[in-house]
C-alpha cells in the first residue's frame, strides 16, 4: 500500500518506545507500575496511532502525536491494566439477591473467618481428634443436620451441581417423573431437562403446564422408574386455574411404591419469611419433615452465604452421593466451606441471623429505616449545592431477586436524580464507570437509586460520584 507524503510526515513524528519510557519514568504515577506493563502500554498506544495514521477512515491531528498525549494515553491504559476486573460494586437496583452483582453479601463475622482461613493453613481434610485424614464435609454436615433436621448432608459447588450429582447417583439410566409445570429454566439458560439428560436420567413428564394431580404421578410409575422429582418454582409462579400435588402426598406415593423422592428447592431458606410480614416460602425444615429422601438448595440465595449447592436427606442416599466420582469434580474449596460454615453457625440464633446476614436483613428492613436512609442521601446530594442537580425522593418497589420470591413486592424508598443538560443514559454510564461503580436503573428520565440495597457506608461514594457528574459532564 502506498502512503502519501502527509501520512509519511506523521509517521516520522511518532516517538520511539524507549524515548517515551525515559520521559514517563519521572512521573510518580508510574512508580508502582511494573516496567513490563508500562512498556507494553506505551507500545500499544504508539502502534494504535500508527494504525490510525495509515487508516484512510481515521482522522488524526498533529497534537495526537505529542509526547504528553502519548504519556497520558499510556497512563490511562496502564491504570486499567493493573486494576482488578472484579470490583466492589454498589448495588442501587433494589434487587437484593442480584445474580449479576454477586448475589448475597456475606456477614461481617463470615468475612473475618474467611480471611483467617484464607491467610493460613487449615484442617480442611484432617481429623484433629484422630490425627488422620478426614472429610471436608465434616465442617458443615453436623450443623446442616441440626438446622434442617436431616439425617445427613453434603455440599458441592452450586445447586445445579447438587441436582446433577443427585440425579446421576439415584436415577442414572432410570426414569424420573416430574410435573410439566416444574420444568424450570434457571440462570444462564440452563434447564432442568438439560441437567437431567446430562445426568443420564430419563425425563418422564406428567400433568399439564398449569395442573398436575397425584394420579398423574401414580399412573406414570413403571418398573424402570428411579425417582419422583419435585422442583420448587422459586423463580416464577403460575396463577389462575392451576393445581399441584401436595409434597406430603408425593412422599407418600414414593413410600407406597418404594421409589425415592427428591425436591429441588432452588432458593432454599431456613427462615419462615411470613413471620416478618413477607410471603410464605417453604423452608428446608418443612421439606425434610415430610420424610423426603433428598432436598437440594443454594447457599448463596435466600440462605445468604457463599455460592454452594447443599444436599440434605436420608443417610443411605447421601452416603451414595458422596461416593459418586462426580463429587470430586463438583466439590467446594476451603474458602467456600469457611464462609458457609460461618454463615450456618449464625442460624443457631434465628433472630441474630436475620439481623446480621445482609440478605435477610435487607429483605426484612422496615420501610421507615429505608426512608430515613433515603432522606440522608438526599440531604447529602443537596449539600453539593449545584442548581443543575434535581433530586427527587420516590416510593417504589424492591425485589428479592436471584430467582427467589417472584411475587414479592417490597415497598422501598428511592432517590432519583437528573442533571440539567445531561441525559439519564449519560448519568447511568458515568455512575457505572465510577470507582466504585454504582449500578442503578432509569425510570421517567431519572437515574434511580434504591436505598434498600445500598449499604450505609456506601452513601459517601454515591455523593462523590454525583459530584463527579457535575464536574465532568
Amino acid at each position: 500500500m502506498q502512503i502519501n507524503e502527509n501520512k509519511q510526515s506523521f509517521l516520522k513524528k511518532l516517538p520511539g518506545v524507549d524515548h517515551i519510557l525515559e520521559i514517563a519514568g519521572s512521573d510518580p504515577i508510574f512508580a508502582n507500575i511494573p516496567k513490563s506493563v508500562l512498556v507494553g502500554c506505551i507500545r500499544y498506544v504508539i502502534e494504535d496511532l500508527r494504525r490510525m495514521i495509515i487508516d484512510e477512515k481515521q482522522e488524526i491531528k498533529e497534537a495526537d502525536l505529542s509526547e504528553s498525549y502519548i504519556i497520558e494515553k499510556a497512563k490511562a491504559l496502564a491504570q486499567k491494566t493493573i486494576t482488578p476486573n472484579l470490583l466492589h460494586t454498589i448495588n442501587a437496583t433494589g434487587v437484593v439477591v442480584h445474580t449479576n452483582l454477586g448475589r448475597s453479601i456475606l456477614a461481617d463475622e463470615v468475612v473475618d473467618n474467611l480471611c483467617l482461613i484464607a491467610g493460613g493453613y487449615s484442617n480442611l481434610e484432617f481429623d484433629l481428634s484422630k490425627g488422620v485424614r478426614g472429610s471436608r464435609y465434616s465442617a458443615v454436615e453436623d450443623i446442616l443436620c441440626e438446622i434442617s433436621g436431616a439425617e445427613a448432608a453434603m455440599v458441592v459447588n452450586n445447586n445445579a451441581g447438587a441436582v446433577l450429582l443427585s440425579l446421576d447417583t439415584i436415577a442414572r439410566g432410570k426414569k424420573v417423573i416430574v410435573s410439566r409445570g416444574e420444568l424450570v429454566e434457571i440462570g444462564g439458560s440452563f434447564r432442568i431437562p438439560d441437567v437431567m439428560a446430562k445426568s443420564g436420567a430419563i425425563l418422564r413428564e406428567v400433568g399439564t403446564t398449569n395442573r398436575t394431580h397425584l394420579k398423574d404421578y401414580e399412573n406414570a410409575i413403571e418398573s424402570d422408574t428411579g425417582l419422583l422429582l419435585k422442583v420448587h418454582k422459586s423463580n416464577y409462579c403460575i396463577v389462575g386455574f392451576s393445581s399441584e400435588v401436595d409434597f406430603n402426598d408425593l412422599v407418600g406415593i414414593g413410600r407406597k411404591y418404594h421409589i425415592p423422592v427428591m425436591e429441588d428447592l432452588g432458593s432454599g431458606t431456613f427462615i419462615d419469611f411470613s413471620q416478618y410480614g413477607l410471603l410464605k416460602e417453604p423452608t428446608v425444615q418443612d421439606s425434610v419433615a415430610t420424610g423426603v429422601d433428598i432436598v437440594t438448595f443454594s447457599g448463596d440465595k435466600l440462605l445468604g452465604g457463599p455460592q454452594a449447592g447443599i444436599i440434605v436427606g436420608k443417610k443411605d442416599i447421601v452416603d451414595q452421593i458422596k461416593q459418586n466420582p462426580l463429587t470430586r469434580a463438583l466439590r467446594i474449596d476451603k474458602l467456600t466451606l469457611a464462609a458457609l460454615e460461618s454463615t450456618l453457625r449464625l442460624y443457631m440464633d434465628k433472630d441474630k441471623a436475620v439481623s446480621v446476614i445482609p440478605t435477610l436483613r435487607m429483605l426484612t428492613l422496615p420501610y421507615s429505616y429505608i426512608a430515613e436512609k433515603a432522606s440522608r442521601l438526599g440531604d447529602m446530594l443537596k449539600n453539593i449545592n449545584d442548581v443543575r442537580l434535581y433530586i427527587k425522593l420516590l416510593d417504589l418497589s424492591s425485589r428479592a431477586g436471584g430467582g427467589s420470591l417472584p411475587l414479592l413486592d417490597l415497598p422501598s424508598r428511592c432517590v432519583g436524580i437528573k442533571v440539567e443538560g445531561v441525559s439519564a443514559n449519560a448519568i447511568e454510564r458515568y455512575m457505572r464507570g465510577n470507582m466504585p461503580p454504582v449500578i442503578g436503573r432509569i425510570e421517567n428520565d431519572l437515574f434511580i437509586m434504591d436505598l434498600r440495597t445500598i449499604q450505609d457506608n456506601e452513601l459517601k461514594f454515591i455523593e462523590s460520584a454525583v459530584s463527579g457528574i457535575l464536574r465532568d459532564l
